[in-house]
């Protein structure tokens, strides 16, 4: 958060504009980074998205077939699951930002998840799963004390692992770059490429194992992983390594807690009367902000000098009572975007719902195409990954510039097409597309630069949060009502998804609130600078 350094400690003149961003990078070689660093970035995004993939995508029906876990059930954990995939990120990008630095959690997680898809692979043999359930039995044998530990101590390493390096990986290869236009293009096609990678993990990956062996779709992604590590070590003379900061939680507790213990002190419009300096590598540093805005004005307390606050050097004499305007603003700009980042929540709740259901629905559907090929159930989700990857394309490229069916089963399955799923599935695809990347780069921009790799696992958070509330939300409709039974074809899913879109209704207009009132910070792309308006 410096500018130029100065010699002199007096730090009551007003700072000149600069970023961050030269600072934070300056003793890490800012000649490296750039485009070529995308292709190392992108190949281990690659590999452990056909990793996760190659396990999530088919969990659920991993866990019904192959352990005995009943449908709802099974859907419930993969909520779980998928929550604590996206919950990880958040703890992988605060170590990132405070202690270790984005290469180190990635290289860590990256190993940690192959230890986990390892252990999942070893599940596959006979001796760690139960005695396969004969169809339409209702005298299943549950899996032992043994097999259901190697099982979930795989999917937590699994999780783990996949959580430290999805958007972990995203934030290091924004880092590469300097300019926000060429920030919001990697990001952009850093999603491309992982809706492509989750396409393939998602068809290929998943036939294997429904149509070839548990063993061996199991086993590929233990190489995918291998391989994706290796690429992303290679690349590792290539990267700009942005050292961490230190922990940036530690400033924000300041200024709530200078504002507090100076809240009878009259708030001065004199620019002078604020402090903008801190002490960095024994120099004064400059810090790049300009008179405390006008909003949440209380925490322009933090900033404002008073007698005892300054040493002699001019330096913080009382760090819990006095901090820098740079400081108070990055508080500021975290509470301005927090209300919108929650409208964000149920509207990725609905999607949690969605795609445990979907899968549970294709269990009960028609899924041939032709008379020799079955859609798995797993690989129905990969329609709306399709849409998603196209949109984006459409997106970087426009926007940003300007069956016949044999053989149906009998039994409980209906012979409803899978194909009616697929309008809805690329209605969410094209939803995301405009959605989850648009927020990364978003927070991106506005966060503080000391939460660079924390601004962009805010967007996990929300998806872990919104998967744990979807689990909640369907446990309560089971509860409550009649609609979710283990047979779907005696419930009532169309009353479900009547409730989620009336609720979605309400986000949306939650959100166009939120949306009209939130102003940004950095109004000047070029630089990323503030202008000094009211925010």
């Amino acid at each position: 958060m410096a500018a130029a350094d100065l010699q002199n400690p007096d730090c009551t003149a007003q700072p000149s504009l600069s970023g961050d961003r030269e600072s934070q990078i300056s003793d890490s070689g800012s000649t490296k980074g750039g485009w070529i660093t995308f292709l190392f970035i992108a190949g281990a995004l690659t590999g452990l998205t056909l990793a996760a993939g190659g396990w999530g995508a088919n969990l659920i029906v991993y866990l019904i077939k192959e352990f005995n876990v009943k449908r709802i059930d099974a859907a419930q954990i993969s909520n779980v699951v998928s929550g604590s995939t996206s919950l990880f990120p958040i703890v992988g990008a605060i170590a990132a930002d405070c202690f270790f630095g984005s290469f180190s959690i990635i290289a860590l997680c990256s190993c940690i998840s192959l230890l986990g898809v390892v252990l999942l692979a070893l599940t596959t043999l006979d001796f760690l799963r139960p005695q396969q359930c004969e169809h339409g039995s209702t005298l299943c044998k549950n899996p032992s004390k043994i097999q259901f530990a190697v099982l979930y101590s795989g999917i937590a390493l699994a999780v783990i692992g996949l959580g430290g390096t999805r958007f972990t990986l995203a934030t290091m290869g924004a880092d590469q770059f300097d300019k926000p236009k060429h920030q919001a293009t990697f990001f952009n096609w850093y999603f491309f490429v992982f809706y492509v990678s989750a396409v393939i993990s998602n068809t290929a990956i998943v036939y294997v194992e429904d149509n070839v062996s548990w063993t061996w779709g199991f086993g590929l992604t233990v190489v995918c992983n291998l391989i994706g590590l290796v690429i992303f070590l290679l690349g590792s003379r290539f990267y700009r390594h942005v050292k961490p900061q230190g922990s940036p939680f530690v400033d924000l507790a300041r200024v709530f807690v200078a504002a507090l213990r100076k809240r009878k002190v009259l708030i001065s419009l004199n620019s002078d009367d604020y402090y903008y300096c801190h002490k960095h590598q024994g120099y004064v540093k400059m810090v790049t902000a300009t008179t405390p805005t006008k909003s949440f004005r209380f925490l322009n307390r933090a900033a404002l000098k008073t007698e005892g606050d300054i040493r002699a050097d001019g330096l913080i004499a009382k760090p819990w009572r006095l901090c820098t305007v740079q400081q108070v603003e990055d508080l500021k700009t975290l509470i301005r975007i927090f209300p919108l980042w929650c409208t964000s929540i149920f509207l990725a709740t609905p999607i949690g719902i969605q795609s445990s259901l979907i899968v549970l629905q294709a269990l009960t559907m028609d899924r041939h195409l032709g008379p020799h090929f079955k859609i798995p159930a797993g690989s129905i989700l990969v329609i709306a990954l399709i849409s998603t990857a196209i949109s984006l394309t459409l997106i970087d490229r426009i926007l940003s510039h300007a069956h016949h069916l044999q053989n149906q089963p009998a039994g409980p399955i209906t012979p409803m097409l899978a194909l009616w799923l697929f309008p809805q599935l690329a209605l969410l695809g094209i939803g995301e597309a405009f959605h989850f990347p648009g927020q990364v780069s978003l927070y991106y921009q506005e966060f503080p630069t000391s939460l660079r790799s924390t601004s962009t696992a805010m967007i996990s958070l929300l998806i872990a949060i919104a998967f744990y509330l979807s689990t909640a939300v369907i446990d309560l409709i089971r509860r409550t009502t009649k609609w979710l039974p283990d047979d779907l074809n005696n419930g009532r899913l169309d009353n479900v998804y009547w409730l989620l879109t009336v609720l979605g209704m309400l986000n949306f207009f939650g959100y166009l609130v939120c949306a009209r009132m939130y102003k940004y910070k950095n109004t000047d792309e070029g630089h990323g600078t503030s202008n000094g308006s009211d925010q």
